[in-house]
C-alpha cells in the first residue's frame, strides 16, 4: 500500500479553534487544507453508486481518498452556499483517477442539532443518523501510541442521500467489510458509513425489512455534522467507472441533491403530537409468551441440555389516528437517552429504523477496543431511597447474577480470541438510565491487527445479552419460537471509519412509517428462575420510552442526571 500526502489535513480540534477566525469572500480560495491518500488492495462486494450496481472482485482498487476543509462560516446557508461554489468549481478540474471519494466540509460557528437539520430536510431518502453517547462520568478514552486521537467532540452526525451503498442480502462477510474499508480512510476519519446487520442472516427476511437487506451501510452525499459548540456541514462524492458510474455522474447527482438542502433549520419540539391508538397486538400474546417462556425453562432445565440461557423477544404493532414523524419520535427519544445511542436509518420508500439504545457492541481507536456486558433489568425508583432499594437488589439478584455473568464472561472469551490483553473494569456494577438500571462491566483490550476488526464484530454479535449462551442452541430455539422477523432488531448498529469504529446493539427499537404506525421490539433474558409474568412486565418497561409517546404522555423536560458507574 503506498500513500502520498499532498497537505497536511485539518483534524477536528483544530477546526474547533479555527471557528473564531473571521469568514472569508466566498470567491477566495477554497483548497486551503487537504490531505489525499492512494490505495493499492483488493477488494469485493456488491456496491450501489446512485443505483449503478457492481461487484468490484479483481477490479482496480479506489484511486484516491480525499477530504478538503473550507473557511468557518457563520450559518448554514453560508455554509450551503460554500459547498455549492466548491462543486461547480471541481466541475472545471475533474480528478485523474477513474475511481476515488471526496469530502468537502465547511466549518459553521454555532452548533446546529444535527436531529434539527435532519427534520428540515424535507423527507429526502435514504436518511441517517447516528448520536453516541454524552460524556458520562464513567466516560474513558481508549488512546494508542501512534497519536491518533479519538474524534470525541462529535456530537451527533445527520446524512441524507448516498455517495455509495452497501447493501446485499446474504450474511454480512469478510469481503462486504473490506468493501466498506475501501473508501474509508485514517487520515479522513469522517468519512464514515453508517448502518446495520440482522440479528440472524439466516433467517427469512420479511416484507417489512426487505428494503434493508441483510445488512445496510451508505456514506451519506450530504450530512451535519454537529461538534461540541459548533457544527460542520459536508457533501461527499464517490464515483468509479467500474460502476459506470463517472466522476461527471457523481458531481451532477450531488449538485442535485444539494439543490433539496433547506439552510432554514428550526428547532425541533421534543413533544409527541396528540394522537389516538387505533390498534395494538402483541406477538407473541400473553398467552403464547408464558408458554415459550416455560417451554424455555423445561430445555434450560434438562440436565442434558447445554442451554444456560435464552433471549426471547416480542413484537407490537400499534396503528394510531395519525402519521408517527419517526424523527420527531428520535428526538423525544433523546431527551431521556444522555447515556445511550440514538439511531435512524431509513432507505428510500421504506420504514426508518430508529432507537434508543444503551448497550456498546464495541468501539474500536485503531488497535484499541472496548465492548459492554449488560444484563439484568430493574426499573428506577421514584425516591432516592427507592431507587437504592432497587439497585441492592439487583445487585443481590441470584438470577439476574447468572445472567450478567453469562455475558460478561463470553464476551470476555472472544476479545481473548483476538486481543493480547483484556481488562475488565468494573467487574459487575449498576449503570443507571432514565426508565431502568441495568448490572454492567467493561471491558478493553488491544487488537493484534486492525483487520481483527471483522473478526471481533461476527464473534461479538450475537452477545448473549440479546440472544443467550451457548449462541447457536439459543439461536435455533429463537429461530424455532419466534413467529416474527427480528430484522436489524437487536443487530449491530453504528459505523464505520478508516481508524476508528464504533457499533451499539440495536435494541429498545423500532420500525415506524407513515399510515403504517409502528412495531416496537423488546427482548428478555430466561434463565433458570425466569418466572413468565415478570420476564413480560420486563418487557412493558423496555418498551415504555416508546408507548408513553403514544399514551400522550411527553418526556420530562428536566436535565437527566446520569450516576454512571456505582460499584
Amino acid at each position: 500500500m503506498a500513500t502520498a500526502t499532498i497537505a497536511h489535513f485539518m483534524d477536528l480540534e483544530s477546526i474547533k479553534y479555527s471557528i473564531a477566525a473571521q469568514p472569508v469572500s466566498r470567491r477566495q480560495s477554497l483548497h486551503l487544507f487537504y490531505h489525499r491518500c492512494y490505495y493499492h488492495k483488493p477488494c469485493s462486494v456488491v456496491v450501489s453508486m446512485n443505483g449503478c450496481q457492481g461487484n468490484p472482485r479483481d477490479r482496480v482498487p479506489i484511486g484516491s481518498i480525499e477530504t478538503r476543509t473550507f473557511p468557518a462560516v457563520t450559518s448554514p446557508a453560508l455554509a450551503t452556499d460554500t459547498l455549492n461554489l466548491a462543486i461547480s468549481e471541481l466541475k472545471a478540474n475533474p480528478p485523474l483517477f477513474t475511481s476515488g471519494i471526496l469530502r468537502l466540509q465547511v466549518p459553521i460557528q454555532q452548533q446546529i442539532e444535527a436531529i434539527d437539520w435532519l427534520h428540515s430536510q424535507h423527507q429526502i431518502h435514504p436518511r441517517c443518523f447516528f448520536s453516541g453517547r454524552r460524556q458520562s462520568k464513567d466516560f474513558t478514552e481508549v488512546t494508542n501510541g501512534n497519536g491518533y486521537q479519538k474524534s470525541n467532540n462529535v456530537v451527533s452526525v445527520a446524512g441524507v442521500g448516498s455517495a455509495v451503498l452497501f447493501r446485499d442480502v446474504h450474511p454480512f462477510c469478510y469481503n462486504d467489510w473490506k468493501s466498506i474499508k475501501r473508501f474509508l480512510s485514517a487520515n479522513c476519519p469522517l468519512i464514515r458509513a453508517y448502518g446495520a446487520i440482522r440479528f440472524d442472516a439466516r433467517a427469512n427476511i420479511s416484507s417489512e425489512w426487505e428494503p434493508f437487506g441483510s445488512f445496510y451501510f451508505v456514506i451519506p452525499q450530504v450530512e451535519l455534522d454537529e461538534l461540541d459548540g459548533c457544527s460542520m456541514l459536508a457533501t461527499t462524492i464517490a464515483w468509479d467507472n467500474a460502476f459506470s458510474w463517472t466522476w461527471e455522474q457523481a458531481v451532477d447527482a450531488v449538485e442535485a441533491t444539494m439543490t433539496q438542502i433547506s439552510s432554514n433549520v428550526l428547532k425541533l419540539s421534543k413533544e409527541v403530537t396528540r394522537s389516538f391508538i387505533l390498534s395494538n397486538s402483541h406477538v407473541p400474546c400473553k398467552m403464547y409468551w408464558d408458554l415459550a417462556v416455560e417451554r424455555a425453562l423445561q430445555i434450560i432445565n434438562r440436565s442434558s441440555s447445554p442451554l444456560t440461557k435464552v433471549v426471547l423477544a416480542r413484537s407490537s404493532k400499534f396503528v394510531i389516528g395519525n402519521d408517527i414523524d419517526p424523527i420527531a419520535w428520535l428526538a423525544c427519544l433523546q431527551v431521556e437517552g444522555e447515556n445511550a445511542y440514538q439511531f435512524c436509518l431509513q432507505p428510500p420508500n421504506a420504514p426508518a429504523f430508529i432507537g434508543n439504545t444503551p448497550e456498546q457492541l464495541f468501539h474500536r481507536n485503531c488497535l484499541g477496543i472496548s465492548s459492554e456486558a449488560m444484563a439484568g433489568t430493574r426499573a428506577r425508583g421514584g425516591s432516592m431511597a427507592l431507587d437504592l432499594q432497587i439497585q441492592l437488589d439487583l445487585l443481590s439478584s441470584p438470577k439476574d447474577h447468572l445472567e450478567f455473568t453469562i455475558v460478561r464472561d463470553n464476551i470476555r472469551k472472544k476479545l481473548e480470541a483476538v486481543c493480547d490483553r483484556i481488562v475488565v473494569e468494573p467487574n459487575k456494577a449498576i449503570r443507571k438510565f432514565h426508565r431502568v438500571q441495568h448490572l454492567y462491566a467493561r471491558l478493553a483490550g488491544e487488537l493484534r491487527s486492525e483487520d481483527d476488526e471483522f473478526k471481533i464484530l461476527s464473534s461479538l454479535h450475537p452477545t448473549p445479552a440479546v440472544c443467550g449462551f451457548p449462541t447457536e442452541e439459543a439461536r435455533l430455539l429463537i429461530a424455532e419460537t419466534e413467529v416474527f422477523d427480528r430484522g436489524m432488531y437487536a443487530g449491530p448498529v453504528g459505523w464505520f471509519g478508516g481508524g476508528e469504529s464504533e457499533f451499539a446493539v440495536g435494541i429498545r427499537s423500532a420500525l415506524v412509517e407513515k399510515g403504517l404506525g409502528a412495531l416496537i421490539y423488546a427482548g428478555t433474558g430466561i434463565v433458570k428462575g425466569s418466572n413468565p409474568s415478570l420476564e413480560w412486565d420486563e418487557l412493558e418497561l423496555k418498551t415504555s420510552q416508546f408507548t408513553k409517546l403514544l399514551k400522550l404522555e411527553g418526556p420530562s423536560r428536566q436535565k437527566i442526571e446520569n450516576s454512571g458507574i456505582i460499584n
